[in-house]
């Protein structure tokens, strides 16, 4: 009698979508840090650029929303740049924790920058479905 072995299933190959997914995730995460920079430094620069909002819950100045996304998006660059060259599983896990802390405070500076926080918002949430579905290949 003869064993009869069965190969190991292959394992699914990755899609297109979520692979490619993961490094348009990366340069997103890594714009949307830059632009959340920009945003900072223009917010502790001038206080004329964003709208007054004079009766809004979340009492912070702006010089201090500006240093809340100066370091946001600091740590998202870093995240971004981590992600495009490959790091381990650790950029995925801060990639999706920076972007969803970026959709936060992108929501409370919501009445400062309304479209463009809305911009924001649909850039964080992408990178955290992009980061989330991927699956790397067995090595």
């Amino acid at each position: 009698m003869t064993q009869q072995t069965h190969p190991a299933p292959a394992p699914a190959p990755s899609s297109g979508w979520t692979s490619g997914g993961v490094v348009f995730a990366g340069v997103l995460l890594l714009m949307n840090g830059i632009f959340a920079i920009l945003q900072g430094i223009s917010a502790i620069a001038t206080d004329d650029v964003y709208a007054r909002v004079h009766d809004y819950v979340y009492k912070i100045s702006l010089t201090g929303w500006g240093w809340i996304l100066v370091i946001l998006g600091a740590l998202g660059v870093i995240a971004g740049a981590a992600l495009l060259k490959g790091a381990p599983g650790w950029a995925r896990v801060v990639g999706i924790f920076l972007a969803a802390l970026s959709m936060v405070a992108q929501f409370l500076f919501l009445p400062y920058a309304p479209v463009w926080a809305l911009i924001m918002i649909g850039i964080d949430f992408f990178v955290i479905w992009a980061l989330a579905v991927y699956k790397p290949e067995p090595a």
